[in-house]
């Protein structure tokens, strides 16, 4: 995260009068500024040099004016000489809100490979031409991105990560006059970066100065469309392609089972018993593994991650893992789930490591947080429901398809002791409403390893596999709200039993979960560590039972190809 350094950049020519004040605007949010002179008459040199004397400002100078898009180019390649990450571009002559600039600068952060872009809401000030001259162009970018996505391309209010916006100027011709906005941002596109947009309160000020030739610049914006439109031709096969390979968000992979699969599923368990079963399952995990792309893909990167890990620390695995066989346990799980449903599981298949821990806060009619994982079988926290009937266990849930997946069990077993809740977000009334439910002496159960569905850059980068990793806050943040004992629990299959058997492991965390004032960050940093530590060492007790099959380093809004 400390990688992400940006700094302010403000081209200027002949803005004397409104650059001070820009710059000035800037200063509450600690980031160094780099004033580009474009060959400025001799009042606004003298206002560019007397901004430059505070110690955060750089002043780079053009001998003559390059035009906008070249003293941007100057500009962004200035920058990532002087070390800066990102360049967060912004006009001289005082047209954009500023108060727009914490989400901006958010979601870049949050996003450090996007391009992020103001998307203009305009007043009455703003010129008819201008107007309808921004519908024209909008239309054009559509046919030359085959794409809605792309919302303004016009608008001067940005944060460009230099890495990815330098290599295509290196690699490109590009317009240095007032083209260059638009052409940036479409090549960008090109190229798979990602184009994100905040809603920004545009002015144009009465006396403002503007530097848009009606002829000139028109006449360029039109050669620069066709020029991008017939070299779009060759790019179709990849603009069209591009949405099926951008990264998803976890939540939106829908289970390709229905509730009827399941249901089958179940008849068939039913019928068939679980040994011709577990023989049919290892013929559908092979044609998932023959058409799930993404599953194996993911599988794939995984299962590289876990051995390169492997030979860093000398640990040797027990067996040759592939992405069949990781699959192939997937399906295994489910197939134990499905036995649970069926109530064929009792004590005797599970040994309960920790159980103690379990009984003394059971006995004390307190509420408790169960920290688990997408590592093995959560299910199995329904075993420690059964052994205390007087216990309710409330498992949140974070999409639609698994509250259907779940109503299915729900059929087969009424009285099943845990109440799925469904939630987006864990949000104030969230809290609310669960903290209720610890006052009760009720349980909360969450995972801690995937990424929120509405604000996936809320995360903790974290060690895992010898890797850093996205944790989510939220988990880890209302646990500490609720100031209730917090216990991780993880449940894994043991292979070397001849018929089904589990190990599950329960065991505290924190009493409860505390993130003071001042060192907020510090904390919250030191006990996503501490999870993520407990989910790897887990991990590595049985490797093929991790079912987070998405590219679990990398977060949605970044480039997976």
């Amino acid at each position: 995260m400390s990688s992400y350094r940006p700094c302010f950049l403000i081209p200027c020519y002949n803005h004397g009068n409104t650059v001070h004040g820009v710059v000035q605007q800037l200063m509450p949010f600690g980031f160094d500024v780099l004033l580009v002179d474009d060959g400025s008459n001799a009042d606004t040199k003298a206002a560019l040099a007397y901004a430059a004397l505070s110690p955060n400002v750089t002043l780079l100078t053009l001998k003559e004016n390059q035009g906008k898009g070249g003293a941007v180019i100057a500009g962004l390649k200035e920058a990532q000489r002087l070390g800066y990450s990102h360049a967060i571009q912004i006009d001289a002559d005082g047209q954009h809100d500023t108060q727009a600039l914490p989400e901006l600068i958010q979601t870049s952060e949050d996003n450090p490979n996007a391009l992020v872009s103001g998307k203009p809401i305009y007043d009455a000030s703003i010129p008819a031409s201008r107007r309808y001259g921004r519908y024209i162009t909008h239309f054009w970018v559509m046919l030359e991105t085959l794409s809605t996505s792309v919302k303004d391309t016009m608008c001067g209010f940005r944060a460009y990560p230099l890495t990815q916006t330098l290599a295509v100027i290196d690699g490109a011709a590009i317009g240095t006059r007032m083209d260059f906005d638009i052409e940036i941002m479409v090549r960008l596109y090109w190229n798979d970066t990602d184009i994100l947009f905040v809603d920004t309160r545009v002015i144009y000020p009465e006396d403002g100065i503007s530097h848009f030739d009606a002829l000139k610049d028109n006449v360029r914006i039109s050669k620069m469309h066709s020029k991008l439109f017939f070299s779009m031709f060759p790019k179709i096969p990849h603009l069209l392609s591009r949405k099926r390979r951008k990264a998803k968000h976890w939540s939106t992979q829908k289970e390709r089972g229905t509730i009827l699969g399941i249901k089958i599923l179940l008849g068939s368990y039913r019928l068939l018993g679980r040994g011709v079963f577990s023989l049919l399952l290892r013929v559908v995990m092979a044609y998932y593994w023959l058409t799930g792309k993404s599953a194996k893909r993911a599988s794939e990167q995984y299962l590289a991650r876990l051995n390169a890990y492997g030979a860093e620390q000398n640990i040797t695995f027990p067996e040759t893992m592939t992405s069949y066989k990781h699959l192939l346990s997937f399906g295994e799980t489910m197939l134990d789930k499905l036995a649970a449903w069926q109530g064929d599981f009792d004590e005797s298949n599970l040994t309960i490591s920790g159980a103690e821990h379990f009984h003394d806060s059971v006995s004390q009619g307190k509420g408790a947080v169960l920290l688990g994982s997408h590592l093995g079988n959560i299910e199995l926290c329904r075993a420690l429901s059964r052994r205390h009937t007087g216990v309710k266990i409330n498992a949140l849930v974070f999409t639609e398809h698994a509250v259907q997946f779940n109503s299915v069990m729900e059929a087969v077993n009424p009285d099943s002791a845990v109440n799925l809740i469904q939630v987006t977000n864990l949000g104030p009334d969230t809290a609310i409403m669960l903290q209720q439910k610890i006052d009760q002496g009720e349980w909360i159960v969450i995972v801690g390893d995937r990424t929120s569905v509405t604000r996936e850059g809320r995360v903790v980068m974290a060690d895992f596999l010898g890797q850093p990793a996205p944790f989510p806050q939220g988990p880890f943040v209302l646990a500490s709200v609720l100031k209730a004992p917090v216990f991780l629990l993880f449940g894994l299959r043991a292979q070397s039993e001849s018929g089904p058997h589990f190990n599950v492991y329960f065991e505290p965390f924190h009493d409860p979960i505390v993130l003071p004032r001042g060192k907020r960050e510090e904390a919250l940093q030191d006990v996503v560590q501490q999870y993520a530590s407990r989910l790897e060492h887990y991990t590595l007790l049985a490797p093929l039972q991790w079912y987070n099959f998405f590219n679990f380093w990398q977060l949605a809004g970044k480039n997976n190809e």
